[in-house]
């Protein structure tokens, strides 16, 4: 198989900007929505009236990170075949369905809050250790991801390629964990 075109796969404005200061960027804004999403779970209040449609939110969300999951797996199996424009196409997809799930969850969230486990058990622990794994490691799949994109738009592909080899477990995780929760979740409450 031909080599790509860099032009296919590249942006120019951002082959001109500096390792360090892209790296400062994405570290500022996923650190300012990390700190956002806490806030909006943990410490706001919920809102005082909530729409009969938030109820739907959690499935489609399930139904987001699932297509994410697809998407992030057809994108491996297309650059296992070094079909790089279809990776591409892929791992765009599965950003933009992992876009759309996480404004779904902020919205979700903005009207309930916080959802308690009520399960008892052995599910408890089970649920809490995917919960709070879940939970940490997504807190570095917004940077990971973003500095993967940083990296191969910009025509960086060697480091593309070593940030991806973490990105890629990191991202799968977080979005099968959530449909985990969702189901499990959604089996006690």
């Amino acid at each position: 198989m031909k080599k790509p075109n860099s032009d296919e796969l590249t942006i120019d404005f951002l082959k001109n900007i500096s390792v360090f200061k892209a790296l400062g960027v994405i570290i500022l804004i996923s650190g300012l929505a990390f700190l956002f999403l806490i806030w909006l779970i943990y410490f706001r209040e919920t809102a005082e009236e909530t729409a009969a449609w938030v109820a739907n939110l959690p499935a489609l969300n399930a139904l987001l990170n699932s297509a994410s999951t697809v998407f992030i797996v057809l994108g491996f199996l297309a650059i296992r075949k070094r079909e790089f424009v279809t990776h591409m196409k892929f791992m765009l997809t599965a950003f933009i369905t992992s876009s759309l799930f996480l404004i779904s969850y902020l919205v979700y969230h903005n009207y309930v809050g916080h959802t308690p486990f009520p399960g008892e058990g052995i599910i408890r622990p089970v649920y809490f250790f995917i919960l709070v794994s879940h939970i940490i490691l997504s807190a570095f799949v917004v940077p990971l991801v973003l500095t993967s994109y940083y990296f191969a738009f910009s025509g960086k592909f060697s480091t593309h390629r070593k940030v991806s080899k973490w990105t890629l477990p990191i991202w799968l995780y977080v979005s099968v964990t959530g449909v985990v929760i969702f189901f499990i979740l959604n089996a006690y409450v």
